[in-house]
């Protein structure tokens, strides 16, 4: 069941990767969620899902607002790489984040998969990161380049430029925090 629920939220997630871009705007809320969520654009993902017993990419499959992400670690094959890594954390960009790449960008992106498996992977620290540790935080990604975190109690940022939006989505093998830009590694 599990494996169809994911399989059915990547063939719909696929197609949006290509030509929906746009998603609804909710109202947010800035204050930590009962499960330990926190961010301005928690509100945006719907909280009533659990996903602490799913592996990460089914985690994210859950949340359409990373619909495009789920698309690109497939288009990537990734997804299988990811869900096999433990204790991993996911800086996962959002329907927003997708929004500020231009089309011809995103297109040469996804039409290019060592470029695009690059990209994806500077998103992924090979340790599940806490809320404690992102104030002055610097990790290695799988892509092999720094990322560094910076802010303080709710609000935070990614390489001083992407908010974490909502942070701290657990799933069975990662922490998602969702950001609103696409992260690009060092050249």
């Amino acid at each position: 069941m599990r494996t169809a629920k994911a399989t059915a939220a990547v063939l719909v997630a696929v197609p949006l990767a290509f030509g929906g871009l746009a998603s609804p705007s909710h109202a947010q809320d800035a204050s930590p969620g009962p499960s330990g969520t926190f961010g301005p654009g928690c509100s945006a993902l719907s909280q009533k899902v659990n996903t602490a017993r799913d592996r990460v990419m089914e985690a994210a499959a859950a949340y359409p607002q990373l619909s495009q992400l789920v698309s690109a670690v497939v288009r990537a094959r990734l997804n299988g790489t990811l869900d096999g890594k433990p204790h991993i954390t996911v800086f996962a960009p959002n329907a927003q984040a997708f929004q500020k790449v231009t089309a011809s960008q995103l297109t040469s992106l996804l039409g290019n998969e060592g470029q695009l498996k690059k990209v994806l992977t500077y998103h992924v620290v090979n340790k599940q990161i806490t809320p404690n540790e992102l104030s002055h935080g610097s990790f290695t990604t799988v892509e092999g380049s720094k990322l560094t975190t910076s802010g303080s109690g709710t609000t935070f940022k990614v390489n001083g430029k992407a908010n974490i939006v909502c942070g701290n989505i657990k799933a069975a093998n990662a922490t998602i925090y969702v950001v609103d830009a696409v992260l690009q590694p060092p050249s």
